[in-house]
């Protein structure tokens, strides 16, 4: 694509002279003879780069570029001057100027400018769709009543300086809300440092997040800032913070309080200005019950609580999701394109989705990559993802049953079955959040013929 390049010079050799040679380079070039033209030229030509003569008759070049840039604060401009002075071109600079030239012009210095001020554009374009592509990933999809709540409450805690505990099972979209909160807040332009808690082994959780000073344990061979340091300014968010351990939440409740951490081996405390975010899948209120969470913690985390709902309770946003994500596959991750027909979109929509919009996303991958023919349909969604929806036992199968035995057994077995697919088929996880041996959770798998759906 050809750079566009606007000339504006009240000195009519001047401006052919340039025009000349910035064609000749292969750029397009349109000129003006004077700032009104110019800023209407700006306008109708939208181009790249910007030469304009600080004196001209009228409006002369420094006001140009004062209202150039309110216009369009991304507007690159080389002022030029025949009577250059320090104080001149402080005052460009102080105005957005990118560079300033003096008369009469060099041509290497008119290029060298040129192409560095286009390198810089590039960058900045460049760094504009990375931003862009980062919220289409980050994106919260949906119509619904339940999102519009999720993302009112979002942009009224946002601006403020309020530490926000996200709740909500697996798969929702817990790190989505707390990306969305840092973005629209006075910290957008800070770090936003993640750290999944339940990742991190409990003896490495406080090096993680405080940092250490080489030779303070073993492996610990140079100094290295921890992740309140490195979210100075910006934004930290704890992920899974109910798998955090009682040592580290302590330490943790120290930062908070005192803003300030120490590095493990350290004596030198450092000043950290942080927003904390956090985020769990479990009961905190009840983790503190059983002594496994620290209740002083949970109301310094909790000040402004946000619940995100499972996908269950808000299908009528899975249509919309299921475009969002074939489009974002097939155009960023180079899946085969492929369109949904309504009986498919419907048959999804019937699921109650344990693992919530993260399962629905690697469904519609899994049947974007394995389904057959260019239009994915009921039989394909029945044939790659199960005929779950039929299986899942309601109230009423359950009031069906003729013995109460019979009654119990369908009702274990449909619960057995939700906490399986909400551990991911984690056999020794579901036996933990069910608080059983999994020698039993093995033999209840057996016995009701439990079995993964895409196995």
């Amino acid at each position: 694509m050809s750079r566009r390049i606007l000339v504006v010079d009240d000195e009519k050799g001047i401006r052919q002279a340039l025009g000349q040679l910035l064609e000749y380079e292969g750029y397009e070039v349109k000129t003006a003879g004077n700032a009104v033209d110019a800023i209407t030229e700006y306008d109708r030509f939208r181009p790249h780069l910007v030469f304009m003569d600080v004196k001209m008759a009228g409006i002369d070049g420094l006001e140009a570029l004062k209202r150039l840039k309110q216009t369009d604060a991304n507007a690159v401009v080389v002022m030029i001057s025949g009577h250059g002075t320090i104080q001149t071109a402080v005052e460009a600079t102080q105005l957005g100027a990118y560079d300033f030239l003096e008369k009469p012009l060099d041509t290497d210095r008119i290029l060298v400018t040129l192409r560095n001020a286009l390198e810089h554009l590039s960058l900045s374009e460049e760094n504009t769709r990375l931003k862009q592509t980062i919220e289409s990933r980050y994106e919260i999809v949906g119509r619904s009543y339940a999102i519009k709540a999720l993302l009112d409450k979002i942009e009224k805690v946002a601006p403020s300086p309020a530490r926000v505990l996200v709740t909500g099972e697996n798969g929702t979209g817990k790190e989505l809300v707390a990306r969305a909160i840092h973005r629209l807040s006075a910290r957008a332009d800070g770090a936003f440092i993640e750290v999944n808690c339940a990742a991190i082994p409990s003896e490495l959780i406080e090096s993680e997040l405080f940092g250490h000073m080489k030779g303070s344990f073993t492996g610990a061979v140079q100094d290295r800032a921890g992740k309140f340091e490195l979210a100075n300014h910006g934004t930290l968010f704890l992920d899974e913070i109910g798998d955090m351990s009682l040592a580290a939440q302590a330490k943790v409740l120290r930062v908070l309080e005192d803003g300030v951490v120490t590095r493990i081996g350290g004596s030198k405390p450092v000043s950290v200005d942080v927003r904390v975010l956090a985020a769990t899948n479990k009961d905190l209120e009840h983790e503190i019950a059983e002594a496994r969470f620290r209740e002083d913690l949970y109301y310094r985390l909790n000040v402004v609580p946000v619940s995100v709902p499972p996908l269950r309770d808000r299908r009528e946003d899975i249509p919309q999701l299921v475009a969002h994500f074939a489009d974002r596959l097939t155009r960023n991750e180079g899946v085969p394109p492929r369109g949904f027909a309504d009986d498919a979109v419907q048959r999804l929509t019937e699921y109650d989705w344990p693992g919530n919009v993260r399962e629905l996303r690697n469904t519609v991958e899994r049947l974007l990559i394995l389904a057959s023919g260019p239009r994915i349909g009921a039989a394909d969604v029945e044939r790659l993802v199960g005929k779950r929806a039929a299986e899942q036992t309601s109230l009423g199968s359950l009031v069906e049953c003729r013995t109460f035995e019979e009654f119990k057994d369908a009702a274990e077995r449909a619960f057995l079955l939700a906490k399986l697919r909400e551990a991911n088929w984690n056999v020794s996880e579901t036996a933990r959040l069910l608080d059983m041996p999994r020698s039993n959770l093995y033999k209840k798998i057996e016995r009701y013929g439990l079995a993964r759906e895409d196995a």
